[in-house]
């Protein structure tokens, strides 16, 4: 049986059609994208009705991830960033996870899985200052861009936030004391225009583990009006020891040089180098 002519034209007019639709659609996604009406540019939360007696730690973890991350690779089972129990930040002997909850100065409260971009968040209670707490979020590895955002609008009091544990509640992100990014430095892969300006007038402490971290969070983190208690001068690994060392000295009210060094002795024993050599890689102040 011969197909008539005209099917042939009414064929390619629905696969032009087809086509035509598609690119349409990625061209309406490109121009909602970059009018910033994506899922992370909606509005921040500016919520700061918690108990002021309560001191909060927050610490904002992008997992180590071979595939969306511009890192040397790590072995893929400690380096699949959408896998928290396994991950190097996270899971791993030395992640914040394994390595906060066998400290006897911490005591785990709560443990949530959160959203497909934060995929746990751990709650923790300081065993003596009994005021104090720490809360830890894991996010997953392709989602370091708003981690590292998170950790900026937080450190300059643009998003604000509370959470309720045992009948109290504690502030988050700016509401927080201080203010811990973990993980990859991202600003070495892309560059963010977002305006991290303090809005509040607060000054509040961060702690920045990440590879050159005061090289490239230096121009947006001076915005934010943040204190960097620690942060670092060269490539390193951000283990959790760093971090639970540091945080020995901030609860005890030492400076920033007491802890630094807390913190560098911490790295010399576990990356066996010289404290020398932690000392210059574990900087504090401007």
């Amino acid at each position: 049986m011969k197909i008539p002519r005209s099917f042939f034209f009414v064929l390619l007019f629905f696969f032009f059609c087809l086509c035509f639709q598609s690119c349409e659609n990625k061209v309406k996604e490109k121009i909602t994208n970059l009018a910033g009406f994506t899922k992370a540019q909606e509005p921040l939360k500016n919520v700061d009705t918690f108990d002021k007696n309560t001191k909060t730690i927050h610490v904002l973890v992008a997992l180590c991830d071979n595939k969306y991350q511009g890192i040397v690779p790590v072995p893929e089972k400690i380096g699949n960033g959408q896998d928290p129990d396994q991950n190097l930040y996270w899971g791993a002997g030395y992640g914040v996870r394994t390595y906060f909850k066998k400290s006897k100065e911490w005591k785990l409260l709560k443990t949530e899985k959160k959203d497909s971009i934060r995929m746990e968040r751990l709650i923790f209670q300081h065993t003596s200052k009994k005021n104090h707490y720490l809360v830890a979020d894991a996010y997953d590895g392709q989602y370091i861009k708003n981690c590292t955002k998170d950790f900026l609008y937080s450190s300059s009091g643009q998003m604000k936030d509370i959470l309720s544990i045992n009948n109290t509640k504690i502030g988050l992100y700016g509401n927080a004391k201080l203010v811990s990014y973990i993980g990859h430095d991202g600003l070495m892969d892309f560059q963010l225009s977002e305006s991290f300006k303090n809005t509040d007038k607060q000054t509040r402490d961060c702690i920045i583990l990440a590879c050159y971290s005061k090289r490239f969070f230096s121009p947006l983190l001076q915005e934010t009006k943040a204190n960097p208690l620690v942060w670092t001068s060269h490539l390193m690994a951000p283990e959790a020891y760093i971090l639970h060392d540091a945080l020995t000295g901030y609860l005890n009210n030492e400076s920033g040089e007491q802890i630094r060094s807390r913190a560098a002795l911490a790295y010399s024993k576990y990356q066996k180098c010289s404290v020398k050599a932690a000392r210059n890689l574990l900087i504090t102040g401007w």
